[in-house]
């Protein structure tokens, strides 16, 4: 396209000045008649000459001087479409070459992660380690074998003792991290299918059920506080997680709490942890119970947690499900409005996606995700239906929406809502901030 906008500018280009070289040329030599300029047709051409001319007329270009300003705009707008386009190309070029960097860094750290699970695998028999044998214990399902107390110069104590380089000691802890996470992982997992799995599964005790329902309360308080309050939820949770691991309300609650962390962290990679460590929490817990509403919520402001930080199409991927979470959610507690809410944010992200994510989401998917403005007011407006005064963010994003589809007077008005509502969280405050930006202007 770029190269047929080009060529054809060019063309015009040279049409033009072609026939201002002949006009000059013509206007400049003497001339006998018509005639001999008929004879020198290629000299001068038939269309720069009036029609009658008498015997020493000079020719007269066919276009007017106000014809040639506009021909000389238009070919000015074809120039600057090009140079447009030229940059947009290039925007293109630099994304496509961001991505295969990306890809490339992926598929080596693959092949690193693979060469250290080979190297691993030379040595199958790991050492105990004095100082965490009697902590960890719980974490391993198998024994490791007699230990050796001698000091001694046994033959095993001098293999194992060849065998304690730098590299080794390195590689044991990153294996046995590894075999703790996944021994954990294995743990919940059979935590939740003897569960489900036993025909006739017995109650937990009263004093179980009590001490659930307490923890649960303190959790919900812990989480509407501030800060440090949320910090402590989050650690209370974690201390009582192998105790509630196969209680579905227990579980939405943690990952809940992870997504706290993933708020009052600024390190990228703590934020990266809890966002993965929660939404792990979740997949587990979706295999069990997938009518849970609050764990389709959760699950999907994880998946929008998680790829913050990751490329467009991993991010796109996320959105696609974020949404299909979200609308579960909505169909198992339909009258939530905080559904409604999450709901409205991403039609709104969606309806003002940039013109790179689009082109990429055409690229890569065959249905990319659809939404407008008037989806996202919508959603918002079905949230102050249900909850008025339900957040201070979503009546800033009515009065966004009002504003994008050119409505001022209602864009007003909630704005004015928006002001008389405090602030309690981040969000809050950002929405404070575009509000203020969007009374200035």
């Amino acid at each position: 396209m770029a190269l047929g906008l080009a060529a054809g500018a060019g063309l015009c280009l040279g049409v033009l000045w072609v026939m201002r070289r002949r006009s000059r040329e013509a206007a400049g030599r003497p001339r006998r008649g018509t005639g001999g300029m008929e004879r020198r047709g290629q000299a001068v051409p038939r269309a720069l000459l009036l029609a009658g001319t008498s015997d020493g007329a000079v020719p007269s270009p066919l276009l007017r001087q106000e014809e040639q300003l506009e021909l000389l705009e238009r070919l000015d707008f074809v120039v600057r479409n090009v140079a447009e386009l030229r940059k947009e190309v290039e925007a293109v070029r630099s994304s496509l070459q961001e991505l295969a960097m990306e890809i490339v860094g992926e598929v080596r750290a693959h092949l690193e992660e693979t060469q250290r699970v080979t190297r691993r695998r030379k040595f199958p028999f790991s050492r105990e380690r004095s100082d965490s044998t009697a902590s960890s214990s719980i974490y391993f399902s198998a024994s490791s074998g007699n230990l050796n107390t001698d000091d001694g110069e046994s033959e095993g104590g001098y293999t194992t003792a060849n065998a304690e380089s730098d590299y080794d000691r390195e590689s044991e802890r990153e294996s046995e991290d590894e075999v703790s996470c996944d021994t954990v992982r294995t743990v919940r997992r059979d935590s939740l299918d003897l569960v489900a799995e036993d025909e006739s599964p017995l109650l937990p005790d009263s004093s179980l059920e009590e001490g659930l329902g307490q923890l649960l309360e303190q959790a919900d308080r812990l989480h509407s506080g501030n800060e440090q309050d949320r910090r402590e939820g989050f650690q209370l949770l974690l201390n009582n997680k192998l105790a509630y691991a196969g209680q579905h309300e227990f579980l939405w609650r943690l990952a809940r709490a992870h997504c706290d962390m993933w708020e009052l962290t600024e390190d990228e990679e703590e934020r990266r942890s809890y966002a993965t460590g929660g939404k792990e929490e979740l997949e587990v817990a979706l295999q069990k119970w997938d009518q849970s509403a609050e764990c389709h919520q959760w699950f999907a402001i994880l998946c929008g947690q998680v790829s913050e930080q990751e490329s467009i199409p991993k991010r796109i991927q996320a959105g696609y499900a974020f949404k299909e979470h979200i609308d579960k959610a909505i169909a198992l507690k339909p009258q939530d409005p905080q559904l409604y809410y999450l709901l409205g944010r991403w039609c709104y992200q969606v309806a003002h996606l940039g013109w790179l994510e689009k082109r990429t989401v055409s690229a890569l998917f065959e249905a990319p995700p659809t939404a407008t403005v008037q989806d996202a007011l919508q959603n918002f407006l079905r949230v102050e239906e249900l909850s008025p005064g339900f957040s201070k963010a979503g009546r800033v994003y009515i009065a966004k929406c009002y504003r994008d589809l050119g409505n001022t007077s209602a864009a007003v008005l909630w704005m004015d809502l928006a002001a008389e509502l405090p602030g309690y969280t981040k969000e809050d405050a950002e929405s404070e901030r575009e509000l203020e930006e969007m009374r200035s202007v």
